[in-house]
């Protein structure tokens, strides 16, 4: 992947530890990571952001909102946007029936970084 070229990746997680992980594997890998704790800064970015690939988001997020509503306007907002969720309680995500629940991949926690890459590569390619 040349430096001109990279894919810009959304993060919003709120554990430090694992967005830290997610964070230094991805820029490891070639991506340019931008990271949110929670819906008001993922917001913040998605509003300031021009470009954006694709957004990593968990399920559960303090402030009582959750990845999906925070994907559900980000794709309207950018309809090329990829979005992959993670959560320790996946059936949560589905239980949401929202339409972007019905398409994009879900990952429980803990995951293999690796299998995250190959969604992530079969996504943005």
């Amino acid at each position: 992947m040349s430096e001109d070229a990279q894919d810009v990746v959304l993060i919003v997680e709120d554990d430090p530890s694992i967005l830290m992980v997610l964070s230094a594997y991805l820029s490891g890998e070639g991506y340019r990571v931008l990271q949110a704790e929670n819906g008001e800064q993922a917001f913040e970015i998605l509003a300031s952001k021009p470009h954006l690939d694709m957004m990593i988001t968990d399920f559960r997020l303090p402030g009582g909102i959750s990845g999906v509503q925070i994907a559900e306007p980000a794709v309207k907002l950018r309809p090329e946007l990829k979005v992959i969720f993670i959560s320790g309680y996946p059936q949560e995500i589905r239980e949401t029936d929202s339409p972007i629940t019905r398409k994009a991949p879900i990952l429980a926690k803990p995951f293999d970084l690796d299998v995250l890459q190959r969604i992530m590569q079969d996504m943005l390619s």
